[in-house]
């Protein structure tokens, strides 16, 4: 399966999606992330070698792809309309990750103008959720009203995410005692990913 991870505007968690998805899939068979970024994240979040997946960049990635089952490609901030349209053509999946902040909202709304003529396939995938807040319940509304497919979990906001590209880890190995909670919605994502792929195929 190929899933490209990609948004218009920068800190709703790309490439803390990409890592983890790929983290997910690789309990499945073997799973290579591509960085594409320009900022290199994931390559730096794997410099650690305690990731359980294999991260390579663009350029490095060509000899690997037929070694794995699984291709999660981390896509480069900002991607312009020619990479979107190439991605939406090679690609099973395309997650947009978004904040529940209006602009983050935005910006998803006009990835998804450009996603949908190209009849690729997409879905939302909120992120750093704070349910204290009524902002995760605001941005459904907000996307339930401009017909945006979202995945049924979200993932919650937490200061681990955060800190664990210091230590090299996916959430569910660092030490918080949230992270375990944290780690299990984006198994929970993962699934979706799955039995969805399982039904269409």
């Amino acid at each position: 399966m190929m899933i490209a991870i990609t948004a218009l505007k920068g800190g709703v968690g790309k490439t803390t999606t990409a890592i983890h998805i790929a983290a997910y899939l690789q309990t499945l068979a073997p799973t290579l992330l591509i960085d594409a970024d320009r900022n290199r994240s994931a390559l730096v979040w794997s410099k650690e070698e305690k990731l359980p997946f294999m991260v390579a960049s663009q350029a490095g990635s060509h000899g690997l792809i037929k070694r794995f089952e699984h291709i999660v490609l981390d896509v480069t901030a900002r991607p312009e309309n020619d990479e979107l349209k190439e991605i939406a053509e090679s690609y099973d999946l395309v997650i947009l990750p978004t904040t529940p902040n209006h602009l983050d909202l935005d910006a998803t709304l006009k990835a998804v103008d450009i996603l949908r003529p190209l009849n690729a396939n997409f879905k939302v995938l909120l992120t750093q959720v704070d349910p204290r807040t009524i902002n995760g319940r605001e941005a459904k509304k907000f996307l339930k009203e401009h017909n945006l497919p979202k995945f049924k979990t979200e993932i919650i906001k937490l200061v681990a995410f955060e800190r664990a590209p210091q230590k090299g880890v996916i959430i569910k190995d660092y030490p918080d005692q949230r992270a375990k909670y944290a780690w299990q919605q984006y198994l929970t994502v993962g699934q979706e990913i799955t039995n969805n792929w399982t039904i269409n195929n």
